[in-house]
């Protein structure tokens, strides 16, 4: 790895877990960590499962390492947003690699099997270092020698999957710079996919040869245990994605490459909510993986959701860029839905819908295929535009838990944290456990919003879905848990600064917002904070709450609001000396909010 290929600054992903969860001593495969100045810390990093969402020590973290690639993570004060303190430069066995500014980098073009000592050496003098070993190989497969002709007009489809059908276990296919014209491909178990710097797998356009994933209840004898074909949270014929995996174990792509899906020159984005011959792809698909990881590569132009990890466990979607058109749609950037053990780290995402979006399935896939989305760890990212930052929801019926989200920063997106959901989601849809912390938010027009009423699907706008009057509870009946948002500076909000609205006969049962900063925009025009019936738009609404079992705001602070906050239907509600609050209980308007702590409880 010389000047001439030097590697790119920003986060990575690639197979296993290197950084072991808080309170194991084990190694996995890492060597030493640590940082400030001289001294050699050990950080016990953040990992996946139980664990995920632990902060580890100041220092330099490894966070996963591959045959020729591997991710590192900075980590001093633990207060830095997606940015490091400061400019560094990175070392590799004591030579100048790279130069980075995020939180997150990678080195690319490693040889396997090799122990290597890396630094980060900050302008202003801090320095962080780890040492590492690459995985070995047991073969690297380059793809031209199968054929693929990297001049973005041969069909590379065959020569691609060729090579990686034939690549060994512990392999490595090496696609080296050029434009390689493609449809689908399917990756392999044991083998990772290496896009060079410069290389383009580029989507073809003709929809006709993109296979199709059927829904397995079509399938001879099935009866809907299979998981193929998936679509809007449920069973269906849909094409395959440009990159497929389908339970796949300790797979990988990674690289300084780019999947482009060239969805802008084909037909995708026409008719775009409507079945033609199956649904939509997206970019990358993998469906019942365990230990998959989607590293540095740039990934363009979906024809739908991006990056869907679907009923897989270990996922790593490390340093990867995602760029979809403002106005593409519904191509959100990474969407896991029903997995467990996810990592999103330092990832840079701009979409035309939301950027990051946890699902678990609409009502029928939690009944026969029970998976909730469980233990993410989403921090270090950017995210630009799109609909919402963090969304979660509104296909939540198996529940979505175990949630961290942290050091992010979100720029014009419409939301910041996005919670979803609706009756008829049914009694396993639990959102629980949801930690939002040390997040920048910018132009960001409601940066909380919890939403219980949201109109989606064909009767998302019946009076059973959006009445606000109290239902039965029953097994169709959601819930949201716990929410804890801390640390979040927010400039330039719009509509509302967070906008609460819990079901009576559910009410959201706790929500917490401490050391939280919003000033609004003084030239945003009025908007609609949530997407429901019978809520009016909105300028400069400090916050409101209704249908919440526990509010609590503490040192929570709002600059050039138009409108007070409104707060009904609140159980218990506590607020720092700065909050002056309207609170409508349903009968007879009340001030409060001047105590230190004030409880107000509905005693109807």
């Amino acid at each position: 790895m010389g000047a001439e290929n030097k590697p790119a600054a920003g986060a990575s992903g690639g197979i296993g877990i290197d950084c072991p969860v808080a309170g194991d001593d084990t190694s996995g495969g890492r060597k030493a960590c640590g940082g400030g100045g001289n001294e050699n810390k050990p950080t016990d990093g953040a990992g996946i499962g139980n664990g995920a969402g632990a902060s580890f020590r100041d220092g330099l973290c490894l966070l996963l390492a591959t045959q020729r690639s591997a991710c590192f993570e900075l980590s001093f004060s633990g207060k830095e947003n997606y940015y490091a303190r400061a400019p560094y430069e990175v070392l590799v066995n004591g030579r100048q690699a790279a130069s980075g500014d995020t939180n997150v980098f990678s080195l690319y073009s490693l040889e396997p099997g090799t122990d290597y000592s890396v630094s980060a050496v900050f302008e202003d003098g801090g320095e962080a270092s780890c040492e590492f070993a690459t995985k070995p190989e047991t073969a690297m497969l380059d793809a031209t020698l199968f054929g693929a002709l990297g001049d973005g007009s041969r069909d590379c489809t065959s020569a691609l999957q060729a090579a990686i059908l034939a690549c060994p276990e512990g392999g490595t296919v090496f696609v080296p710079e050029g434009v390689y014209l493609s449809y689908p491909i399917m990756l392999k178990s044991g083998v990772m996919l290496y896009l060079d710097k410069g290389a383009v797998i580029l989507g073809g356009a003709a929809r006709a040869r993109y296979p199709i994933l059927p829904d397995a209840r079509k399938t001879r004898g099935g009866d809907g245990s299979l998981l193929l074909g998936a679509w809007d949270g449920g069973h269906a014929d849909c094409f395959a994605s440009l990159i497929t995996a389908i339970a796949c174990e300790n797979a990988a792509v990674s690289g300084e490459g780019a999947i482009d899906a060239n969805a802008q020159n084909a037909d995708w984005w026409e008719c775009s909510e409507t079945m033609r011959g199956a649904w939509r792809p997206h970019s990358i698909f993998a469906e019942r993986c365990k230990g998959i990881a989607i590293h540095g590569v740039t990934v363009r132009n979906s024809p739908c959701w991006t990056i869907h990890p679907y009923y897989s466990d270990g996922v790593d979607i490390l340093d990867v860029k995602i760029s979809n058109p403002p106005d593409s749609p519904n191509t959100d950037g990474c969407n896991p839905d029903s997995c467990s053990g996810v990592r999103i780290v330092g990832c840079d995402i701009s979409s035309g819908d939301d950027c990051v979006t946890l699902k678990s399935g609409k009502y029928g896939m939690g009944l026969s295929h029970p998976k909730p989305t469980a233990h993410v760890l989403i921090r270090n990212c950017l995210m630009r535009r799109g609909h919402g930052g963090v969304v979660i929801g509104s296909d939540t019926a198996s529940g979505v838990f175990g949630v961290t989200v942290e050091n992010c920063v979100m720029r014009g997106t419409d939301r910041g944290l996005r919670v979803k959901t609706r009756r008829g989601r049914g009694r396993r849809s639990a959102v629980d456990n949801i930690v939002f912390s040390n997040v920048l938010m910018e132009g960001v027009l409601t940066p909380f919003a919890v939403n219980m009423f949201y109109f989606c699907d064909p009767d998302g706008k019946s009076e059973y879905v959006q009445s606000r009057a109290m239902a039965p509870v029953d097994d169709r009946t959601p819930s949201v848990g716990s929410i804890v948002c801390r640390d979040i500076l927010c400039v330039g909000a719009a509509y509302a600064g967070a906008y609460l609205l819990g079901l009576p006969e559910s009410p959201i049962r706790s929500v917490t917002l401490q050391n939280v900063d919003i000033s609004f925009d003084p030239e945003a025009g009025a908007g609609a904070p949530v997407m429901a019936e019978r809520v009016v738009a909105t300028r400069g609404l400090k916050l409101r709450a209704e249908n919440v079992a526990e509010l609590v705001l503490s040192n929570v602070s709002f600059s050039g609001a138009k409108m007070e906050a409104e707060i009904l239907g609140v159980q218990s509600f506590r607020a720092c000396p700065e909050i002056y609050t309207r609170v409508r209980l349903g009968i007879p308007t009340a001030i409060c909010g001047r105590t230190e702590e004030t409880s107000i409880t509905d005693s109807r």
